[in-house]
């Protein structure tokens, strides 16, 4: 076969969808040395990264190469929205093509098509994102519905959500693939990497999550605020993480609370500082409102580290019976739970040693093999 992939948000600065594809065909390319893959850096008219030839992801092996890419975001909206007679095979004349950022081709004539799902946030909760992200993301979900011979969900949940939403897409066409932590089997990092700020082993809470709404920052500054006031001094709480949209004042908003020395945000962190901070933390808490699948938190897992998270969404599905669950609309009932870590070392260590077994359910290499056997079933 010959297997169309979008790598078009792997590569600097990526956040779930990029780093769902980056992980996924770096897996593929493990496990399958037979199919042909063409990796496509610039994918649709909706999302474009500039420095793609320098940042998204290439695999150096035979059976791999770059495939179309277009210099600018005005060329690329003008191919995928006005495409040539010739444009599949401009493409290089694929089998199948693998989307993985919202974006769906509605023209393809001879090539099936597998569609990424993550969530369906945009629909839900209009009010979280931008006019043009809740657009772009609503067509390629919309097109997926109409033209997809597949959909991979990331979550159970997610899968629920999009056929609740579009009752029309055949129930058996969506399948139910969890992600997994990149994380997971790496040796452990040794030291605090340069560029942290100075702290201590087990000495500090993170949060990992784009700062925007559904996010829940503010309530989570409100429960941390409130564990500082009851117990007089708390640990220091890291939060990692991209600028997003809809986040203004929220810097002033800190400084309201009083937590100017209290919060620390090192911003968007390589890989090598974001374990150390993972294998590190006192705990992880992240009271999101709304998760297709939670990344950050299998990840953080993975790593040993105890876990509050959400009851909502995805989340309870990620995290089983390993972690604290919490109301995020509550500043009581995430407070509570972070009380009682500081409070209960026995709880604090159990629940680590229970994240450790529950993120082993989860593997890429598993991942992989059921994607390759998707694309077999289409080539059948």
């Amino acid at each position: 076969m010959r297997i169309g992939f979008d790598v078009s948000q792997t590569g600097k600065n990526k956040a779930g969808c990029g780093y769902f594809a980056d992980s996924l065909i770096r897996h593929l390319a493990d496990l399958d040395p037979n199919n042909e893959y063409i990796l496509y850096p610039t994918f649709g008219d909706f999302f474009f990264d500039p420095d793609w030839p320098k940042s998204t992801r290439m695999i150096r092996r035979p059976n791999f190469k770059r495939g179309l890419a277009h210099r600018t975001f005005e060329a690329a909206q003008f191919f995928w929205s006005n495409p040539p007679q010739q444009a599949e095979a401009m493409l290089g004349a694929p089998d199948i093509i693998h989307a993985n950022n919202f974006y769906c081709p509605v023209w393809l004539k001879n090539t099936r098509l597998i569609y990424t799902l993550y969530d369906l946030i945009f629909i839900e909760h209009p009010e979280w994102t931008t006019e043009a992200n809740r657009s772009g993301c609503f067509d390629g979900v919309f097109n997926a519905s109409l033209r997809a011979d597949y959909i991979v969900s990331i979550s159970e949940y997610s899968r629920a959500h999009f056929l609740e939403t579009f009752p029309h897409y055949p129930e058996e066409k969506v399948v139910t693939v969890y992600p997994a932590s990149r994380f997971a089997g790496k040796p452990a990092v040794p030291s605090r990497p340069d560029g942290l700020p100075p702290l201590e082993t087990g000495g500090f809470w993170l949060n990992v999550a784009t700062l925007e709404p559904r996010k829940n920052h503010e309530r989570l500054l409100r429960a941390y605020a409130r564990l500082k006031q009851h117990r007089g001094s708390t640990f220091p709480l890291v939060l990692v993480g991209a600028r997003g949209w809809l986040i203004e004042g929220f810097r002033k908003r800190i400084a309201e609370l009083g937590l100017e020395q209290d919060v620390l945000m090192p911003g968007y962190i390589d890989d090598t500082a974001l374990q150390w901070l993972y294998q590190n933390c006192f705990a992880f808490v992240y009271p999101s409102l709304f998760e297709g699948f939670g990344l950050p938190v299998l990840e953080a897992m993975s790593l040993g580290a105890p876990v509050i998270s959400s009851n909502t969404s995805s989340l309870p599905e990620i995290v089983g019976s390993a972690g604290l669950l919490v109301d995020p609309l509550d500043v009581d009932s995430i407070f509570e739970a972070m009380l009682l870590l500081t409070e209960d070392e026995q709880t604090r260590i159990a629940l680590k040693e229970c994240a450790l077994e529950r993120a082993n359910e989860f593997s890429w290499e598993h991942t992989a093999r059921q994607i390759l056997k998707l694309y077999e079933s289409l080539a059948a």
